[in-house]
């Protein structure tokens, strides 16, 4: 692994937008930005080989004048820029496991644009080895006063998911919001109804829970305003409410071996396809 932020561009609002993010994560970390354009290839035989010449021509100007907007804005930070051919899923997943961070744009429920549609940005997400984030176009969410929303649960190791989170905060200067979402078990029944208390005692426990998770790591970022939240209901559904005010959501993935590839969990599935906010997905062991 390089340290190095790198983003895949293809020219469209979200791939700018995703760019524009990437800078910034790369002046944070004080480490060189990596500008990636995938051309997928083999193209089909169809398509005339001077139309593939345009192409990786199109590709090697926006790679071009990208890298030197960014220079010229940004004089101390170090640009690379990388054209590459072959599958997009494939590529960008390998890409991603170079880089400490990479940052792809989104459209949320239409997948992500250009280079990367639908189940390739999947692919990336689930099967990268490091964090990427998914951007959406500039125009389509602007929360500057929120903060970084993290959804954790309290039973499932999660210390790579704490470990980006803190330090993205430490980084912005940003409070850290965690969420610990669950429901009353089914067994407590009518009990619920006829006593209140027992959901509040089961919640306080919760709560007390994430706290003793998240005690540590507020001694090693002291600096870092942290709130944390045991809320009711579906995660899936709190995260994608607290994604509306939040300038970047946090979700963890864990690594599991399915038939077809690499798997989502249900909750980061619908937070990258609804949140309007940023999402970090975070490989977990």
């Amino acid at each position: 692994m390089t340290a190095q932020v790198t983003v895949g561009l293809d020219g469209s609002k979200e791939s700018l937008a995703a760019e524009k993010w990437a800078v910034t994560a790369a002046l944070l970390r004080e480490v060189p930005l990596r500008l990636v354009h995938i051309e997928d290839w083999p193209n089909t035989p169809e398509v005339p080989l001077s139309y593939d010449r345009s192409l990786a021509e199109q590709a090697g100007s926006l790679l071009r004048n990208e890298a030197d907007r960014v220079r010229k804005d940004h004089p101390g930070l170090e640009v690379l820029t990388e054209p590459a051919r072959g599958r997009a899923a494939k590529e960008l997943t390998a890409a991603a496991n170079e880089a400490d961070l990479t940052v792809l744009g989104s459209r949320g429920l239409g997948g992500v644009r250009g280079f990367i549609v639908g189940s390739v940005s999947l692919a990336v997400v689930g099967a990268a080895r490091q964090p990427v984030v998914l951007v959406r176009a500039e125009d389509d969410h602007v929360a500057p006063e929120g903060g970084i929303v993290v959804g954790v649960d309290i039973y499932q190791p999660c210390e790579a998911l704490l470990a980006f989170s803190f330090a993205e905060a430490a980084r912005r200067g940003t409070p850290l919001r965690f969420l610990h979402s669950w429901t009353l078990p089914a067994s407590y029944g009518y009990a619920a109804v006829m006593d209140p208390g027992i959901g509040e005692e089961l919640g306080g426990h919760l709560l007390g829970g994430l706290d003793d998770l998240l005690e540590p790591w507020r001694k090693r970022y002291a600096g870092v305003n942290v709130a944390a939240e045991a809320v009711v209901g579906p995660p899936a559904y709190q995260l994608v409410e607290a994604s509306q005010t939040a300038q970047l959501v946090v979700v963890g993935r864990r690594s599991r071996k399915v038939p077809l590839g690499a798997h989502l969990g249900h909750v980061a599935h619908a937070v990258i396809h609804h949140s309007p906010a940023p999402v970090a997905v975070v490989p977990l062991m």
